[in-house]
């Protein structure tokens, strides 16, 4: 289970988090960025939720602290402040998200539930979907107690669109980001590489790669 720390200065703000929380993640807790830094030091937390307006240290200058040490743990801040200016702040020192109070809980686990899984893709270099394994480091897909090696555009572009399954990727979207901005790669390409996909993982049930009409493509993954 994910342990997330909440740091928040407002004792019924911060037990309403880890009420809410509780039931899906390990929970722990600290008034300000001072004690939160004490905790994280001591090791163990996957993802932080932090105010910015709190005494002693406040949440920029808490992010910026744990970025300056090469601490890439990911960060939502959660906070009243919500022009364009305090957002951009947020981000410039290395927060991951913004979400803005009052807080809809059900948003806030889905956040915490996408950058989780976001980060630990980042950080394995693999994605495990039932018993397929996608992995970065080798370009393989193992499958059926096989592993299926992919030419790297083949490789890059199913781990795209596995990395967020159920978001569409637009032709364009998906020439910029695997074959770059700059290449002369069209939309003929991108369905040719599609195709050798699925038929190189026909057999394979515990994903499909979905047509968007008149858009792109999208991953669905088969619960």
């Amino acid at each position: 289970m994910a342990k997330i720390l909440i740091v928040e200065d407002e004792a019924n703000i911060r037990l309403l988090l880890e009420i809410r929380l509780k039931s899906r993640y390990t929970v722990i807790a600290a008034a300000n960025g001072a004690q939160a830094l004490e905790l994280i030091e001591q090791g163990g937390v996957d993802l932080i939720v932090t105010d910015i307006m709190m005494p002693e240290m406040d949440g920029y200058e808490l992010v910026e602290t744990l970025r300056a040490r090469g601490d890439t743990t990911p960060v939502i801040m959660l906070t009243a402040k919500d022009t364009l200016t305090d957002k951009g702040q947020g981000f410039m020192v290395g927060c991951d998200d913004y979400i803005t109070k009052p807080v809809n809980f059900e948003e806030l686990i889905w956040r915490i539930d996408a950058i989780l899984r976001r980060y630990k893709i980042a950080n394995e270099g693999k994605i495990i979907i039932g018993g397929v394994t996608v992995d970065k480091n080798s370009f393989t897909v193992t499958f059926d107690d096989r592993a299926e090696e992919l030419p790297t555009k083949e490789f890059q572009l199913l781990y795209l669109l596995l990395s967020y399954p159920e978001k569409i990727f637009t032709y364009e979207q998906i020439l910029d980001k695997v074959w770059g901005f700059e290449s002369e790669s069209g939309e003929t390409t991108v369905r040719t590489h599609i195709n050798r996909l699925r038929n190189k993982f026909e057999g394979v049930k515990e994903f499909e790669i979905i047509t968007i009409r008149g858009m792109g493509y999208k991953a669905v993954i088969n619960k």
